[in-house]
């Protein structure tokens, strides 16, 4: 287990250097001027070329990659251009309101769409397989801005039980959570529905009903145990996908999260914040990753297996070629 762990970090390392790469090229070739957007349109030339000096925009594209590089290297983002401040303290200061909407979210869409799809799965063609299947089609084609704003409709602005923006208390936070938990449910649950309707179709399922075993451990202990791969790696996608994709969210309920400064920062053209937030979340995916396949090994005896057989097949093929050597001689 531990050279599978060891080798999926090592994995890391090209996967995070070529996001720098991609990040840092990407705001090169995008049309527009820092320097203008800091000093105004109306600002004289000689201005903006001695800002454009100062920042070492002027210098050429290996130039600049290889100081970005060197900087991040060393745990320096940069300053971002708008705020002047360092971009690792604008990032960690948003970063939390991102966590409770990305984790809440994806609590509540495990709650949720586990159980509607083991429940989908083991009623299959039953009135609460049907109900569950088009509540889980709806979240996953609705949008998530759109679903917002009905619920800022409803709750907010008719029945005015809940508050539509801000994170002031719990209650705000209620409206966020259920948009985009809706939508990590119905992914969940169909994935869950799934990878169900495909274990209890197997032989040792028939097996165990065969032996007496109530439907509760032939469902949980059996079934849902071998189906756990997919939903997995479903969560820890929509975990990643939240991360970087909850700027729509924040943005429809104020929220000063991390999706809602890369916005403004692109508007600003401030490259710093934009590259230290998609290199932070791009870090955050990878580490998300590594513990998806962490907890493969864990609930997979198979791969433990495979590696551990591995070793034993090298090793003992190196004992018979010694031996095949020494008889040799």
């Amino acid at each position: 287990m531990l050279k599978y762990i060891l080798r999926r970090i090592l994995y890391m390392i090209p996967v995070l250097l070529g996001i720098i790469v991609i990040v840092f090229t990407l705001m090169y070739v995008t049309p527009g001027d820092p320097a203008v957007s800091m000093l105004g349109d109306n600002a004289a030339p000689e201005a903006i070329a001695q800002l454009r000096q100062d920042l070492g925009l002027d210098d050429s594209y290996f130039v600049q990659l290889g100081r970005y590089v060197t900087g991040v290297l060393q745990g320096d983002l940069g300053d971002s251009f708008r705020s002047k401040r360092p971009v690792i303290e604008e990032i960690l200061d948003r970063y939390p309101t991102t966590l409770k909407i990305t984790f809440g979210s994806v609590s509540l869409g495990i709650i949720i769409g586990i159980l509607a799809g083991i429940i989908s799965a083991v009623r299959q063609y039953s009135f609460l397989d049907r109900f569950c299947t088009s509540v889980s089609l709806f979240g996953v084609s609705a949008p998530s801005f759109w679903i917002a704003m009905l619920l800022v409709l409803l709750f907010s602005v008719n029945l005015k039980w809940l508050p539509a923006t801000g994170s002031y208390s719990l209650a705000h936070w209620i409206l966020p959570i259920f948009t985009m938990g809706l939508q990590a449910s119905a992914f969940i649950m169909r994935m869950t529905r799934s990878s169900m309707l495909e274990v209890i179709r197997q032989d040792y399922i028939r097996t165990a009903k065969a032996k007496g075993q109530s439907e509760i451990v032939i469902v949980f202990r059996h079934a849902f145990r071998n189906a756990m791969i997919p939903i997995v790696t479903i969560i820890g996608i929509q975990i990643c996908s939240f991360l970087a994709g909850s700027v729509l969210v924040e943005t429809v309920f104020a929220l000063p999260g991390l999706g809602k400064f890369i916005v403004d920062s692109v508007g600003f053209k401030d490259y710093p914040a934009v590259q230290g937030s998609v290199l932070w979340i791009g870090l955050n995916c990878i580490l998300i990753n590594l513990i998806v396949d962490i907890i493969y090994c864990l609930i997979d005896p198979r791969i433990k297996t495979m590696y551990s057989s591995k070793k034993k097949k090298k090793s003992e093929f190196d004992g018979h070629g010694g031996k095949q050597v020494a008889q040799n001689v």
